[in-house]
């Protein structure tokens, strides 16, 4: 049926084995060096290389290593490989409810190249470009020569390409992920890291290795900007506060005994659907005699919930990103006489893959309450009362000043921890044009909007992991799988939320919050995210590619180089930090090594200051020749940008 639309472009299948033809079939992994279609008609496609991966609130920062991306490229490229497409090269943001899911976080960063917010991020992005610069060198005998594989030794293997014409390019790649290796190629010896690829366009010189990153790292940061009210005289900032109502607001969408699908149900028009019943409590019960409380049980497949009782919060249950059920158990207060027990049920997100995702549900399974004299009383075959949605919603507050014929509480001391609570504030347009990122950090779990535009959800939920499941360095040697570089665990997985300035006004925007279990709105501050530095460490073995003098790429046999490039309007202000010997450490923490070149603030600041771009080249006029001798020398640079 596809093929009989005549689309004039080819079909393809993304990791589809059975592909009919004339169908492409085509690879999504980490790594696809390996893939072959099914037919030797149909070229080597790579529709998805993952350069990191997404996150889910509650669970860990995933990245994934520079080194380990540019490998996977280089080495499909060095298998014959035709097309190769980045999924995510731009980070992105999940703007009001769509992310999938379920639990994934509004932010869709991915750890890619290009950041949600649209800032390059070093040194990914810059290694990356390095990378296709060396592959476009080879670019003619790639397309048009013909290829000899060649064993140099254990682990370590040349796919050789050459035309009619006698030129040459070559791959050499060590797949060994633990010990570096010297071969002999062409009568020359190389020295290739672990779990990397060196690229000769010609054969002979070396213009990049995928484990060897030259490219600058950016120290980005992320600057405060308080929350001020649009008319600058006033002294005390305002907020409106407008409290929902726990449970079935008017009248109920419908009545049924038992319990029905929250995704059937709410046909994903909203997070939220409203479960309530009551229970009467005979004076006679022990535990309003004795003061101790009965206990609400709850077991629910999904996603979370927020539990009341008698209009009063009690606690959230959640889930944990997978279809497993999730079970909530807090002690609840009952008095004698009839109590009403809300439950607001929610979704965070839809499945969005797998087999048969589209038949997963979820919902509450039981409700019991544990403590009563004759045992526990089961609420599951209850008659119970339903809401789809919460009132504000249909009030529409979200559109801030639209919804003006609603009456907020004006206060300058906005209710804190309180559950199911409206906040909306008018604010200004933080200062610069740099993106912007609103902190929630001190807010617990609900929906933001700017001038009617939905932000998304927020959900202050601390990552469920501990210090050992997380890593503070990276090898990035060896096969990728999503939990293998992670970091932030015990942290927040969210607080930072993207806010777009083209939806600011100059003046009078309305930021509305619904808060769901609790917060400190006043902690809520604009972040501006900014690049405060940059750094570079390269080593003299590093190769690099170079430009000639109509700017073309061409492969560079002269001494290596450091660059550093401010972004923007900025220039380099400050060296905080050179040195040419074995320093050691990372971007923001380089230390001193044993050896020293006393000279090397005074090389940088001469080539690097108060200019926007430099180039410190690892010479001998720059540097002393006879340092450390024995010793594989670098040179480490962090300079401010301002």
């Amino acid at each position: 049926m596809a093929v009989a639309q005549n689309t004039g472009v080819p079909w393809i299948m993304c990791q589809q084995w059975d592909a009919p033809d004339p169908v492409i079939d085509t690879c999504n992994s980490f790594y696809c060096d390996q893939f072959k279609p099914t037919s030797p008609n149909r070229p080597k496609i790579w529709t998805e290389n993952w350069p990191g991966w997404f996150k889910t609130f509650g669970g860990r920062n995933p990245h994934r290593p520079a080194e380990d991306v540019a490998y996977s490229v280089a080495r499909f490229f060095q298998k014959g490989g035709s097309v190769q497409n980045y999924y995510m090269y731009h980070g992105g943001t999940n703007f009001g409810r769509t992310a999938g899911g379920p639990f994934i976080t509004t932010s869709y960063d991915y750890d890619a190249p290009v950041d949600e917010y649209g800032l390059p991020r070093f040194p990914k992005w810059g290694h990356l470009k390095d990378l296709h610069k060396a592959i476009k060198l080879c670019e003619r005998i790639l397309l048009n020569g013909k290829s000899v594989n060649i064993t140099l030794g254990p682990s370590v293997e040349a796919d050789v390409y050459t035309d009619e014409s006698g030129a040459c390019a070559a791959f050499i790649a060590n797949v060994d992920d633990k010990n570096d290796m010297t071969v002999e190629f062409r009568n020359t010896s190389y020295h290739l890291p672990a779990w990397s690829v060196s690229i000769l366009p010609d054969c002979k010189n070396v213009v990049f290795n995928t484990a060897k990153v030259s490219s600058q790292t950016h120290v980005v940061s992320m600057v405060d900007e308080d929350l001020r009210q649009s008319d600058k005289g006033a002294t005390t900032f305002k907020w409106d506060v407008l409290k929902e109502n726990a449970g079935i607001w008017g009248e109920a969408d419908f009545a049924k005994t038992g319990f029905v699908d929250l995704i059937n149900t709410t046909k994903d028009t909203t997070d939220y659907l409203w479960h309530t019943t009551s229970i009467f409590v005979d004076e006679n019960e022990g535990f309003l005699k004795n003061g101790s409380k009965p206990v609400l049980l709850i077991n629910s497949t999904g996603h979370a919930l927020h539990a009341f009782v008698n209009q009063e919060y009690q606690g959230t249950g959640t889930g944990n990103g997978t279809h497993s059920p999730f079970f909530f158990k807090n002690p609840i207060p009952l008095r004698a006489g009839k109590n009403e027990i809300a439950l607001l049920c929610l979704t965070v997100g839809l499945p969005t893959a797998g087999p048969y995702y589209e038949f997963v549900g979820a919902g509450l399974i039981s409700v019991e309450i544990k403590g009563f004299n004759n045992g526990t009383v089961d609420l599951s075959s209850n008659a119970w009362s339903y809401k789809i949605g919460v009132q504000g919603e249909h009030l529409k507050l979200y559109q801030g000043d639209g919804s003006s014929n609603v009456k907020w509480t004006t206060t300058s001391e906005p209710p804190k921890g309180q559950a199911l609570t409206w906040y909306k504030a008018v604010v200004d347009a933080p200062s610069g044009d740099e993106p912007i990122g609103l902190d929630m950090l001190h807010m617990g779990k609900g929906l933001a909007w700017l001038n009617g535009e939905e932000i998304g959800r927020y959900w202050s939920r601390n990552s469920e992991f501990t210090e050992k499941d997380c890593v503070q360095e990276c090898d990035y040697r060896g096969k990728f799988l999503p939990d293998k570089c992670d970091t932030d665990c015990g942290k927040p997985t969210q607080k930072w939320y993207h806010v777009p300035r083209s939806w600011f006004k100059p003046s009078r925007n309305v930021l509305v919050i619904f808060e769901e279990k609790g917060g400190d709105p006043t902690k809520i501050k604009f972040l501006r995210r900014k690049v405060t530095g940059a750094c570079a460490s390269v080593a003299e073995d590093y190769p690099s590619i170079g430009l000639d003098s109509q700017g073309e790429d061409k492969i560079n046999k002269n001494t290596p180089f450091a660059r550093l490039t401010c972004p923007g309007n900025t220039m380099i202000s400050s060296v905080k930090f050179a040195s040419f010997g074995t320093p050691t450490g990372k971007c923001g923490s380089y230390l001193l090594g044993n050896c020293h070149d006393p000279n090397s603030s005074t090389v940088v600041e001469k080539a690097c200051l108060n200019k926007k771009d430099c180039v410190i080249k690892l010479s001998e006029e720059n540097f002393k020749n006879n340092l450390c001798p024995g010793s594989s020398r670098k040179l480490a640079v962090e300079a401010i940008c301002s």
